[in-house]
């Protein structure tokens, strides 16, 4: 071997491309960074790494299910025209598919993963970048699993089947017939669409959140200029009206606006004669998180006429 270990992250660097495709042009030029740079570019290779400054906030969320497991996927591309393009699409639902076959919701492990039409889904991702034209990012993956009884995916305003930019998934654990817990499941998923739920139960609420929360009615609470006793009572139940509110099985159901979705899920295993448990969910919407970048077309123009 003509070259380190230091080389092939230096030619990744430079010019974006994966490990392999990397390692493969040193082989090939014998270890001549130059060259190789050269050689990933005339292959169209090297095309992702101009690209990968730039934000990619828009795209799609995929959900696939297989039995008793589901997966949501997000994948971004920088504008929402791209999320329209077919050979998007299918590269989004191509994903999705293979994170069925990946453990956990490790998103490297994913671009590992074998493509359905050959190669693996990162040799995919640089074949998009490079024939598209746009930077875009596999972000995140999260998959459920039950042991008895179903998951049930949601897309709400679906660009497509399965695609769209709120993907939901809901683990029902039960021995109650499929049609009934496939009825729930739906109803539980656009009430999750719809209210956004941060965590499934109080308990698994961010601690991070709650200590924001915290400090936040504590301030709230000072301002009152009540004794210190009566202050820590309204922070404790300030505290707990957002637990309330933000952790699904305590969040009142949407259809109905009175039901704790607790309640609902028991309601629904009392009639179905078994007891449903609502084991997990994912709601993933596209973009959250991403600080996009706020474009001054005009300031563009004007830059560009000066320039």
């Amino acid at each position: 071997m003509a070259y380190t270990a230091a080389d092939v992250k230096n030619l990744r660097e430079r010019t974006g491309a994966g490990m392999m495709d990397c390692k493969k042009a040193l082989d090939e030029t014998g270890g001549d960074l130059e060259a190789a740079v050269d050689a990933l570019r005339a292959k169209g290779l090297a095309a992702a790494a101009k690209k990968s400054s730039r934000t990619a906030a828009e795209g799609l969320v995929g959900v696939a299910v297989s039995g008793t497991k589901g997966v949501a996927v997000e994948v971004n591309s920088e504008t929402d025209f791209v999320a329209k393009n077919e050979q998007f699409q299918d590269f989004v639902r191509n994903t999705t598919e293979a994170a069925l076959n990946v453990a956990g919701d490790d998103v490297e492990a994913l671009k590992a993963a074998a493509y359905p039409t050959g190669g693996t889904v990162a040799d995919a991702l640089t074949n998009n970048v490079a024939t598209i034209g746009e930077n875009q990012q596999v972000r995140r993956m999260k998959t459920v699993e039950v042991s008895n009884g179903v998951v049930v995916p949601y897309m709400h305003n679906a660009a497509a089947p399965n695609l769209g930019k709120i993907g939901v998934l809901v683990a029902l654990e039960s021995e109650a017939p499929a049609d009934a817990l496939e009825a729930l499941g739906k109803q539980i998923a656009m009430h999750i669409a719809a209210a956004f739920p941060l965590a499934l139960t109080a308990e698994d609420l961010d601690a991070d959140l709650i200590a924001r929360e915290r400090k936040i009615a504590e301030e709230k609470a000072a301002e009152s200029g009540k004794p210190e006793a009566v202050q820590a009572k309204m922070v404790d139940g300030a505290i707990a009206k957002y637990a309330k509110e933000n952790a699904l099985l305590s969040q009142v159901f949407v259809m109905d606006n009175k039901t704790p979705i607790q309640q609902v899920v028991d309601a629904a295993g009392k009639e179905a004669g078994a007891k449903i448990v609502l084991k997990d969910y994912v709601r993933f919407q596209l973009g959250e998180g991403i600080e996009k970048e706020v474009s001054d077309f005009a300031a563009e123009v004007a830059a560009a006429v000066a320039g």
